[in-house]
């Protein structure tokens, strides 16, 4: 393996849509490019699932239109089924995420549907992108516990991912959606799930609830895999599960990979004062222990 890893920037859309503050349309055009200027090259730009459910992101469109899209970064959005697909296309995405859950209680309670349910609602999706030359990315969440059923069978987790692969997804992420996993879980369950999957088509993502987020990238790295989700100031939650705090600072996990000796592309520091804008754009200190250490030096 690499001594590369791609960081997958998730705070302009896991973020945001779970920030209770509204943030302007032209304020999030400029988050997604101070993101793009700090040498990430994946950055999930916005979400088009219904405004209905995800008031946050209703303003995609404007979004997409308004973005610097810089050569070598992708802008990957999310989409729930052909409907949003459809939008996504209109607004000039060229790669989308879907998703679904491993737990059957979760995936009813987020989207009203069964997991075999939801994954036949974005099965057209994949069709469609295979015409259309679109990358596909797929979302597996509560991969490592459920707020609803609690503990998720790893067989359940390595079924979902399997499916999402053979239907075409380039990669997987895993999903740890309410942060209870530890460093040996996180290991566990992602080799579980490259028994099955290449371990080259997985990302791991993990929130902070329990503050074993970073640790558990750790554990997955030195277990094999080269993708991590994480969102610039520890934004986001998942407002399915009581309690879950956000997902895992962007800015801290890029200090601990390269402390490994690992290289991500991305220039710290810049990522560090695009968290402390974003921070002061939401009304509160940034979620991240290294953006804080930055500011104090």
């Amino acid at each position: 393996m690499s001594d590369f890893v791609r960081i997958v920037e998730v705070g302009p859309r896991d973020g945001l849509q779970n920030e209770p503050a509204m943030v302007a349309t032209a304020d999030k055009i400029e988050l997604v490019d101070r993101l793009s200027a700090t040498g990430l090259r994946s950055i999930e730009a916005t979400s088009f699932v219904s405004p209905k459910w995800v008031p946050q992101l209703a303003d995609a469109a404007e979004v997409m239109a308004g973005i610097q899209r810089r050569p070598g970064v992708a802008y990957p959005v999310l989409v729930p089924n052909e409907q949003g697909y459809e939008r996504a296309r209109a607004a000039g995405a060229d790669e989308v995420a879907v998703f679904t859950a491993a737990s059957e209680a979760f995936n009813r309670r987020n989207t009203n549907a069964s997991i075999d349910e939801s994954i036949e609602r974005f099965a057209p999706v994949l069709a469609r992108a295979r015409q259309d030359g679109v990358r596909v990315r797929g979302y597996v969440s509560t991969v490592l516990g459920c707020p609803y059923q609690g503990a998720v069978p790893l067989a359940d987790v390595v079924r979902v991912a399997r499916r999402l692969h053979d239907l075409g997804c380039y990669e997987v992420s895993l999903g740890d959606t309410i942060g209870v996993g530890t460093p040996r879980q996180a290991r566990d369950m992602l080799l579980a799930v490259a028994a099955e999957v290449p371990m080259a088509a997985l990302a791991v993502h993990f929130h902070d609830t329990w503050g074993q987020a970073v640790a558990n990238v750790a554990a997955c790295v030195e277990a094999g895999v080269r993708v991590a989700d994480s969102a610039v100031a520890g934004t986001g939650g998942c407002p399915y599960a009581k309690g879950a705090s956000g997902n895992v600072a962007s800015e801290d996990l890029v200090y601990m990979l390269h402390g490994m000796g690992i290289d991500t592309g991305i220039e710290l520091e810049a990522l560090a004062d695009t968290g402390r804008w974003l921070a002061a754009k939401l009304g509160r200190a940034t979620g991240s222990k290294v953006g804080r250490a930055l500011a104090a030096a």
